[in-house]
């Protein structure tokens, strides 16, 4: 259906794509999404209930990580609705009110995301370089202050951006590229002009995502270099094992969403399948890598879970 927008009386209505040209696959890979879509919702739902009924869990480095399982969990519930509407129902038609919400928890988890994995960095470097004073920085209290703070950052910078969006014109047809709404994707669509929008969303993109991965470099450069001053090398794999978990998990999730980014932005001669390709992939991998990552990879999750399932003894 073809629907376009000329009135400021009628909201616009925007058209959901799937997958062009594997359209006879859509009931298939309908299923493989509700598979990867429960594995992000078992993984995570089991890092929280790890941490929250294991007292010796509650310490600064696993309240990070539940925050990040929540968002995780936040993002896998604000994509699946349309996601599964499209290819299960061919459902393609979403309200421009209700694409915006769906953009802005999208955005915003993206961004709070950023903001917790810079928070884990600063975790470490307190952990690792600051190993005295390490349980007088972070408190209960600062901890939850860090985790408010990161919160309402990413909701802040998010917010103008579908305030924004509402004020423009669509009088094209309104065929968006993904089974869910993003910025750029609907900004492209507008008929006004939107170098307003469209500056200030680079601007936030900088001064989040790029800051935060600057100020995570910094961070574990400075890590190295405490690492490397100390003597054993037993001590140096002892220390640098701590930060592995999170330092895969901080490329899960910015190789994505820079892949991402840079598509929307300067990829239009890309082939569409290749712009929704990755999209999925910024948007389902670090819901669903995340978790088994932290599982694998920290002793005291990995112990926790074997022995919630009777495994402990065993292994």
């Amino acid at each position: 259906m073809v629907v376009w927008n000329t009135s400021d009386t009628v909201e616009p209505v925007f058209i959901l794509k799937g997958f062009p040209g594997l359209e006879y696959a859509h009931s298939w890979l309908s299923i493989l999404f509700c598979l990867v879509l429960l594995v992000a919702f078992i993984g995570n739902i089991t890092i929280l209930s790890v941490i929250w009924t294991e007292s010796s869990l509650h310490q600064p480095m696993f309240y990070f990580l539940s925050i990040l399982a929540l968002n995780d969990l936040g993002m896998s519930l604000s994509t699946l609705p349309t996601i599964l509407s499209v290819l299960w129902l061919d459902a393609r038609e979403i309200q421009a009110s209700a694409c915006y919400t769906q953009l802005f928890f999208i955005h915003t988890f993206t961004f709070l995301e950023s903001s917790v994995l810079l928070a884990m960095a600063f975790d470490r470097f307190v952990a690792i370089c600051r190993p005295l004073h390490y349980p007088i920085i972070l408190t209960n209290s600062v901890t939850g202050k860090i985790g408010l703070a990161c919160l309402l950052r990413s909701m802040g910078v998010v917010l103008p951006t579908p305030l924004l969006l509402r004020r423009y014109h669509y009088c094209h047809i309104n065929i968006l590229s993904h089974p869910f709404c993003l910025h750029q994707d609907i900004l492209k669509l507008s008929c006004s002009d939107a170098r307003v929008s469209s500056v200030y969303g680079l601007c936030v993109v900088i001064v989040t995502l790029g800051m935060d991965s600057v100020f995570i470099l910094l961070s574990y450069i400075l890590i190295l270099n405490a690492v490397l001053s100390i003597a054993s090398s037993e001590e140096q794999l002892k220390s640098l094992n701590t930060c592995v978990s999170h330092i895969c998990v901080v490329l899960i999730f910015f190789v994505p969403v820079i892949g991402v980014s840079v598509a929307h932005r300067f990829g239009k001669h890309l082939s569409p399948i290749v712009h929704i390709l990755m999209a999925d992939i910024y948007l389902l991998f670090p819901p669903v890598l995340n978790p088994i990552v932290y599982s694998i990879r920290t002793k005291q999750i990995r112990l926790r879970i074997l022995h919630k399932f009777g495994l402990g003894r065993r292994l």
